[in-house]
This record gives C-alpha cells, structure tokens and sequence, in this order.
C-alpha cells in the first residue's frame, strides 16, 4: 500500500469499542480495530490514535445526573485512559509497538504527554496512543483530538465512526439524506452539521487541518482512507 500521507492522527469514539454487546469493550471489535491499525502502521505510516470514554463514562451525562461537570470530565478522562490501555494491549498482542502517553501525570500507567516525546514515538516506527483528551474539563475528546493532530503535525485528522461519512441528515434517521464527498468547514457551520463540537472544528480549520469522516467498523477502510481512496468524507478549509 502506498500511503497518499505520513502521519495521521486517528479519531475513535469510546461507544464503538461496544460493538453489539451495548456497554464495554467488545474483544471482537477491539483486535479488529488493532487489525487495521497494524497494517497502516506496517505500510509506514505514522499512526497516532485519540480515543474518547463514552463506552464507560461521559462527562455531560454524568453532570446531568448530579455530578459536578469537573469530576464528570475528570472521571470521562480516566475512561479514555482505561481504553487506550486496551487498545495498546490488543496492538501488542499481535506485535506492534506502541506507546500510551497520559494527558495527566499517570506514571506507570503511561507516560506523560508532551508533543516531543509522542512524535519520538512515531518517528521510531510506534503507534502513539493518546489518552487523557486535553487534560481539562470542558473539553471534549474531539477537540483533544484537534489538538493534538496540530501538536504532532499530522497530515491530516481522521475521524472513525459508524457512519460512512457526512450527510445533509442524519442517515441513521432520513433515508433520503446524501452524502458529501467534500465539504469545507464554512459549509458545516452553515449547514448546522455537528460532526464534532464547535471548538474541535474550529481548531482544525484555523490550523488547515483537514478532516477525513468514515466508516472504520468496515474491515480495511483505515487502510482505503490512507490509500487516498474516496472513503468517507473530506473536510477542508
């Protein structure tokens, strides 16, 4: 495979790791996400992963049901280290290297976060595991993710969902919503489009980070992205 990029930072929502069991890690869906993970890495492409906790723990829904919004974010950071533990075991399983950094000083748990230190990481060939979001309350794990793609100088931002990319509706519920192929980031705003929250996708656009929307619960989609294959959806300024 030859990669159209260098190095990617890869965007996983925490509810997909459920996979049909509704709660939890699913084994299955987890060592086929390491799957494809490993052979983007093999192909030579520096992969940094970002994974969100809402499989465990999110941060809003705990607020409205009486916790403080702090201790609720606090507490949907450590779900997010929980599934980067998983996810740098199943790797190392099937014999990738990688290393999990902590946004929050979690030694021996990971190792703490600095963009030197993760772009060490990918530059000697492993897989940078992100966890922790940005380390602060309020903010999302989407915009962790925005952030730390721009920190480590990735290519571009890609984000894996359920969904095969950007729709003018939500296509779980109209079934006549379309697909974009393309979409700028003006036009999300316009459009009222949440592919992330405000603040992730105003980051990234300020940066000229682009975006790439798809579907990573198909087997071999990571790798078609990467190929530069028309997967999904691309966000641009």
């Amino acid at each position: 495979m030859n990669s159209k990029y260098n190095r990617v930072l890869l965007k996983l929502s925490g509810e997909s790791l459920m996979g049909a069991q509704g709660h939890g890690i699913d084994a299955d869906r987890l060592n086929q996400y390491a799957e494809q993970i490993k052979q983007l890495a093999d192909s030579g492409v520096q992969v940094a992963i970002v994974i969100g906790g809402g499989n465990i723990f999110r941060g809003l829904s705990g607020a409205a049901k009486g916790y403080d919004r702090v201790t609720g974010d606090q507490m949907g950071m450590l779900a997010t280290v929980i599934n980067s533990l998983a996810l740098r075991s199943a790797l190392e399983s099937i014999g990738q290297r990688c290393t999990a950094f902590t946004a929050l000083n979690m030694y021996p748990i990971g190792q703490y976060y600095s963009s030197r230190a993760a772009i060490d990481a990918l530059v000697e060939g492993r897989v940078a595991i992100l966890a922790g979001g940005t380390g602060n309350p309020y903010f999302t794990t989407d915009t962790g993710a925005a952030l730390r793609a721009v920190e480590i100088g990735a290519d571009v931002m890609l984000k894996g969902t359920r969904v095969d990319g950007i729709y003018t509706t939500d296509p779980e519920k109209d079934p006549d919503a379309v697909r974009f192929r393309t979409i700028t980031f003006d036009e999300i705003y316009n459009r009222g489009l949440r592919i992330m929250d405000l603040t992730a996708t105003t980051l990234c656009k300020e940066n000229n980070m682009p975006i790439i929307v798809f579907d990573m619960d198909t087997p071999g989609n990571l790798a078609r992205v990467a190929d530069g294959q028309p997967v999904g959806t691309l966000v641009t300024c």
